[in-house]
């Protein structure tokens, strides 16, 4: 099969590993004259579409987000993995904890599958080298290799479960192959910190992703309820044990993510509605 024109002056591949790819839009073309002056000022300040882009053959497919699937081509088929009303069931509830949609279809054959775009930055990790996993803050999977294990995570102990403002659970990555994850911060502006039996606290959600050997929990920064009042800092999120962590250097803002979609959502109908009159 030959695609032509699948990267061009506009748009190009800026990230690759194994069969996984990263096509960005560096000058969307794509726009109404609703729309037109958001976008410019959206690519000046480096907010760029991008997409995931899967090649698929006989040893590789690939798990995404249900409704992420966008285009393929070639002789591609998707299916579910939901064995029965027990396992939608359970499927359901993992996805209701986690953030995520509870059903992630499968796609296999050969050819290519094109997912979705999406204004956050895409960050490719391998699996293989975050050893026993890699654990993911809440909404950031988009799509991962049909060898990629996927699993929920609880928080360790009950402080954890009772204050932290992450969730009860978490979702998990184990086994080989490559990851897709949708982040706020481009990978280059992440900070790794990596411990070796050491402990790492941070205050707020600012970890969007960490080794699974490591140990979770949410801590009061002193011993005392009023020693924490006094420092004006409350709980920590601490990490102990062998690892590494990846913190973003600000506070995540998805909502902005959230409102530029919208409003480029919006102009666009608005620009359908007046050209169909």
């Amino acid at each position: 099969m030959n695609i032509r024109n699948f990267a061009n002056e506009t748009r190009k591949f800026v990230a690759n590993k194994d069969n996984f790819y990263v096509l960005e839009y560096m000058h969307d073309s794509s726009v109404s004259p609703a729309n037109a002056d958001i976008e410019y000022y959206m690519s000046k300040m480096g907010v760029h579409r991008r997409q995931v882009v899967v090649k698929l053959d006989e040893n590789h497919s690939a798990i995404v987000q249900a409704g992420a699937m966008q285009w393929m081509a070639g002789d591609v088929n998707a299916k579910t993995g939901v064995k029965g009303v027990g396992d939608l069931f359970g499927k359901m509830i993992k996805g209701a904890v986690t953030g995520e949609s509870a059903i992630k279809p499968e796609y296999a054959g050969n050819g290519w599958l094109v997912l979705e775009p999406t204004y956050k930055f895409i960050i490719l990790v391998n699996v293989e080298e975050w050893g026993s996993g890699i654990t993911i803050e809440d909404g950031m999977f988009y799509a991962c290799a049909g060898t990629v294990k996927t699993s929920v995570t609880a928080k360790k102990t009950l402080s954890s479960a009772a204050l932290g403002s992450e969730g009860l659970f978490n979702m998990s990555l184990s086994g080989t192959g490559i990851a897709a994850l949708e982040s706020n911060v481009p990978y280059d502006e992440l900070v790794e910190v990596e411990l070796n039996n050491d402990t790492l606290k941070i205050d707020g959600n600012l970890a969007v992703c960490w080794s699974s050997s490591l140990d979770f929990t949410v801590e009061r920064t002193t011993k005392t309820l009023i020693g924490s009042a006094a420092s004006g800092e409350g709980l920590v999120n601490v990490y102990r044990g062998t690892g590494r962590v990846l913190m973003s250097p600000v506070a995540p803002t998805s909502s902005l993510y959230e409102s530029t979609n919208t409003m480029s959502a919006k102009a666009a109908a608005r620009t359908s509605n007046t050209l169909g009159k």
